[in-house]
Formats: C-alpha cells, structure tokens, sequence
C-alpha cells in the first residue's frame, strides 16, 4: 500500500486540478483536496489501494457533493432571510446551527423517492392531514400511508443503524 504522505506527494497537485475543473476556486478545491487528505488518514485501511487517483478522487467527488448541497442550501436560506424583519433574524451561531440542521435534513431525505419526501414534509413540518396530503398530490390515502411508512423507515434507519 502507499503510504498516505507518499499520495498526498505524488497526486495532491492532480487532485487539486480535477477539483478546480469542477469548481472554479483554487482556494476552495485545495481546501477540498486537503479535506480529502484527512479522511484518507481517518480511514486507517491496511487494503491495498491499486488505482490511488481513482479512489481519492471518489472522497473527492463525495466531499464536493456535501460541499455543493451546503453552499445550496445556506443560498437558500440567505434568500429567506432577506425577507425577514430584523427583529427575527437569528444570530450568528443560530444560523450556523440551522444551515447544518437543514444540511442533515437534507442528505436524509435525499435518499428517499421524491413522493415521500413531499408526504413527509408535508405532514411534519406543514402539518397536513394524511387526507389532506392525498388531495394535494392527486393520489388515494393509502398511498400516503404507504409513502409515510417508507419515509419513517427511511429516518429511522439513518438514525438508528448508521
């Protein structure tokens, strides 16, 4: 196996470019490529890795995904907030606490059906009646119980078996 400081010599360079490429910010990709670095560390593996660019570059990709769905989501929220009275804007820590919330909410319901997703947040965070739900979405109530029930499984398997 390579040792970890010897990938980091002979392919952080590479790593950075395909990071830029996709981008178009030196700073954020070598901060990336650095990110993706320490996970590699983290990983402790004694498995040979026999295509060590094809391998850190699916850290790599992961990280990017996890760094595009945050910057998208705090967009979002910072259009929200625009529309805010002063008074009701939170502060600084509660914004970082709220923007990582959302994230994890995020990369939780993304592993769900898009139906589901809306049952879901229209129950819980709407507060909609199942019957309710059906109407809006054009489908029967069984369906809805069915879309729930695979959406609390869904929650409750990152939650408790990850």
């Amino acid at each position: 196996m390579l040792e970890a400081a010897e990938l980091y010599r002979t392919h952080r360079g590479w790593l950075i470019a395909w990071l830029r490429q996709r981008l178009n910010c030196p700073e954020i990709a070598s901060d990336l490529a650095q990110d993706t670095f320490v996970k590699l560390l983290g990983k402790q593996t004694e498995a040979e890795i026999r295509q060590p660019r094809a391998y850190l570059r699916t850290i790599a990709h992961g990280l990017l995904v996890d760094f595009v769905r945050h910057r998208e989501i705090e967009r979002t929220y910072f259009e929200i907030l625009r529309d805010l009275d002063a008074p009701t804007i939170p502060s600084e820590e509660e914004r970082i606490i709220l923007i990582e919330t959302l994230v994890r909410i995020e990369v939780t319901l993304s592993g769900l059906p898009r139906r589901a997703r809306e049952v879901l947040i229209l129950s819980r965070l709407e507060g909609l009646a199942y019957r309710e739900i059906a109407a809006c979405l054009g489908v029967s109530l069984s369906t809805v119980e069915k879309d729930m029930a695979l959406a609390l499984r869904h929650c409750y398997r990152i939650r408790y078996e990850s």
